[in-house]
């Protein structure tokens, strides 16, 4: 039996409102992959005369934690590409940085160029099939990940060959690397701010029709 107090109370419909779609985090993974591609690849060509580190701070914080981050987003927007990229270069600049920071102090002789022409090999593995998956993004994208497979090689053949030419070659592919994500990161913005294409960044292929 109700009481008067509940058959008095006022029905109240509550509407449940769904959360507002995150903004797209491809803009922020590009830049901070751009930063420290930047500041490594300078390194590499020979560019810089400072510490040498100079990278190290900003692979940690900006490419690593940034770019890990802008890939846990991507999981939340279902961009499985995104989340995959983003993901793993974030890790993969953690990664080097615990490794300059662990490893590279105990090592002797070749064993850093060595060590670091596995990673790099490695990396190369896995950007070789987000290149070609690339093509199915945007031309942008498909730039970054194109550059950035010639710089992985001429990296891991350098450091294996212990070649420091190839490496610096490397290092100015890298700078070119990235110039493309920096170019696609302010065209992600942009282009968000507007709703509309301001800068390029090209049609992706269409995947082919599944057969019936």
């Amino acid at each position: 039996m109700a009481t008067t107090f509940e058959s008095a109370r006022p029905v109240q419909q509550t509407e449940i409102v769904g959360a507002p779609a995150p903004a797209d985090p491809a803009p922020l993974g590009l830049a901070a992959f751009a930063l420290t591609t930047f500041l490594l690849s300078a390194h590499n060509a020979g560019w810089t005369k400072g510490t040498g580190l100079d990278w190290l701070g900003y692979a940690l914080a900006y490419g690593g934690t940034c770019q890990l981050l802008a890939g846990m987003w991507e999981f939340k927007n279902r961009n499985v590409f995104g989340a995959t990229a983003f993901s793993t270069y974030g890790g993969f600049w953690i990664g080097l940085g615990l490794y300059v920071l662990l490893g590279v102090p105990h090592a002797t002789g070749n064993m850093v160029t060595n060590d670091l022409g596995w990673i790099l090999l490695a990396f190369f593995i896995f950007n070789t099939y987000m290149l070609l998956w690339s093509l199915f993004v945007n031309k942008a994208v498909l730039a970054v990940f194109f550059t950035l497979e010639i710089t992985e090689l001429l990296l891991f053949i350098g450091n294996f060959a212990h070649t420091a030419n190839v490496v610096k070659a490397g290092g100015i592919v890298g700078v070119v690397t990235a110039a493309c994500a920096w170019y696609t990161s302010a065209a992600g913005v942009v282009n968000g701010m507007a709703g509309r294409h301001v800068l390029f960044v090209g049609n992706p292929l269409s995947f082919p029709a599944a057969r019936s």
